[in-house]
């Protein structure tokens, strides 16, 4: 039997000391295990529906919006009424659980804190347990930091409302094991949250409050909803407290937006534009298709036609509802040493944000405490209310053609080489237990990677010809990958180059599409 656990069933591998044994406590692991007894064999069919999905994208075939839920779609309805709040949500910082960032993020004047489990988090054990131990305290008010050089942080008198993005359906955590199986990340993240935090979280006025990655279709909105109604019931917290917010960040949940609100509809805060992972999921969703390949990767701007039709669609559909539309993440962050750079990535920023707030979102992304006042002045200028969810734009019409239209462009070398280099030092970084990080200015997460290396491995697969006439290749790729990973190993002591450059040889070299870069990386993680 595990240290922790009554259920000689459950298996926890790793030692449960501290921090992990003031969170693994014995009601908590009996949690997590009702948790996947119940939902465990749903999520493993819904997994396998997507793969027969793909099989026919592979074929040729398009997705398009459902026919057998087209009275959803058609008819009036609402989600439930927004909690006092999330009402307004006008500027929302993202980042990983470690504990400067929580209290930094806190404090940052945002309206929401998004604590991530997900793509901004190396899920190592140990981030995946002090990541709990970091909200369980903010949540209680006791969370405080002293850094060695002697500089104390604490939470201040008013914080932003957190949320939390549990890892996606697709990913397991390896280290807890119910009946002999991993459990499934996303109920671990979620259900450790939950099981602390639900209760005090009511008492101080607000709720549990998440995030859900990664969905693509309206049947694993549905698994979502039925995990609250459990959670909520097993620990006799009122059904609805639960509100969360789905990124649309798959190409086939674009399709199901109107379903996915309607199966959440108790849960429901509204869904949020996830652009990197949705230039992603285009690429991969058709993969097989040599008329989808994308150029590089600096001209897939939000203004493309398939990017501004699926904003446009999101916007229409959650004022339709009642509910938030939320704007996404502009990658750049302040650039401290250089004033004129920075003051082009601060107007990149700003353009970016205008952008969402004339279209109708409710709130936008930002990844660094110092760009929460640049996003704040634009929507605090064009959005004086709490948000825009009056606008109904009802003028947007946007069909199947319109989101699946192929954006023009040329494929460069310099394209190619950023590919490979953005993604060698990303892998790089989350080998070493860091899933966000700065990389020539943006602010790098494992959805941008996975841009990087689909895109090259799309280039491979068809041979792509580059501006100048050279045809993308495994050989060429192999060379620039050894050619960048020999730099960086010379510019800085790593541990973990090596793994990074073996890994993305795999992940580029054409043939099998790997669906997710963390799931053959995850194999690494301690």
């Amino acid at each position: 039997m595990a240290a922790g656990a009554r259920d000689s069933a459950i298996q926890i591998t790793r030692p449960l000391e501290s921090p992990a044994a003031d969170i693994l406590t014995t009601p908590a692991v009996e949690f997590l295990g009702a948790l996947a007894r119940n939902f465990e064999q749903r999520r493993t069919e819904l997994l396998a529906a997507r793969v027969t999905r793909q099989a026919a994208f592979d074929r040729g075939e398009l997705p398009d919006f459902l026919v057998s839920t087209a009275s959803i779609r058609q008819s009036e309805w609402s989600v439930a009424p927004i909690p006092k709040d999330l009402t307004d949500r006008r500027v929302e910082i993202t980042g990983p659980t470690d504990r400067k960032m929580v209290i930094n993020a806190l404090n940052s004047c945002a309206n929401v804190f998004m604590a991530d489990f997900e793509d901004a988090n190396s899920p190592t054990w140990a981030n995946s347990i002090e990541g709990q131990v970091n909200l369980r305290d903010a949540v209680n008010r006791s969370i405080r930091l002293t850094s060695p050089e002697g500089k104390k942080y604490e939470l201040a008198e008013r914080t932003a409302t957190l949320m939390v993005r549990p890892r996606g359906w697709h990913l397991v955590e390896k280290h807890f094991l119910v009946d002999g199986r991993p459990i499934s990340a996303s109920l671990f993240d979620f259900g450790l949250f939950f099981f602390h935090n639900a209760a005090e979280l009511l008492k101080r006025g607000s709720g549990p409050y998440f995030y859900l990655p990664k969905m693509e279709s309206h049947l694993e909105a549905r698994l979502w909803n039925d995990v609250f109604l459990f959670a909520q019931d097993r620990l006799s917290i009122p059904r609805g407290s639960i509100r969360a917010t789905v990124l649309i960040e798959t190409i086939l949940a674009a399709f199901e937006m109107d379903e996915i609100l309607w199966e959440l509809r108790e849960h429901s805060a509204g869904l949020n534009c996830g652009r990197w992972d949705y230039i992603f999921s285009f690429i991969k969703k058709f993969r097989k298709r040599p008329d989808f390949v994308l150029p590089d990767r600096s001209l897939v701007t939000m203004d493309r036609h398939f990017l501004n039709s699926y904003v446009q669609l999101l916007i229409k559909t959650c004022h339709r509802r009642g509910i938030h539309a939320m704007g996404g993440m502009a990658a750049q962050i302040p650039i401290k040493s250089d004033p004129d750079a920075n003051e082009r990535a601060i107007e990149k920023v700003r353009q970016d944000k205008l952008r969402e707030v004339r279209a109708g979102h409710d709130g936008t992304w930002v990844a660094h405490p110092g760009l929460v006042p640049v996003a704040k002045a634009i929507f605090d200028q064009h959005m004086p209310r709490p948000n825009q969810i009056d606008r109904k734009r009802q003028d947007v019409q946007v069909t199947t053609a319109d989101l699946v239209a192929v954006p023009d462009g040329d494929i460069t070398a310099e394209g190619l080489r950023w590919n490979i280099d953005v993604g060698l030092q990303y892998l790089e970084a989350w080998l070493g237990g860091l899933g966000c990080v700065p990389i020539y200015n943006l602010m790098e997460d494992a959805a941008t990677a996975e841009i990087c290396r689909a895109q090259v491995w799309q280039w491979v697969e068809f041979g792509v010809k580059l501006k100048d006439g050279r045809n993308v290749s495994r050989d060429l790729v192999r060379t620039i990958i050894a050619e960048q990973s020999a730099k960086i190993a010379a510019s800085r002591s790593s541990q973990t180059i090596a793994r990074a450059a073996e890994l993305l040889d795999r992940l580029t070299a054409g043939g099998d599409f790997p669906d997710f870069l963390t799931l053959p990386a995850y194999d690494s993680l301690d």
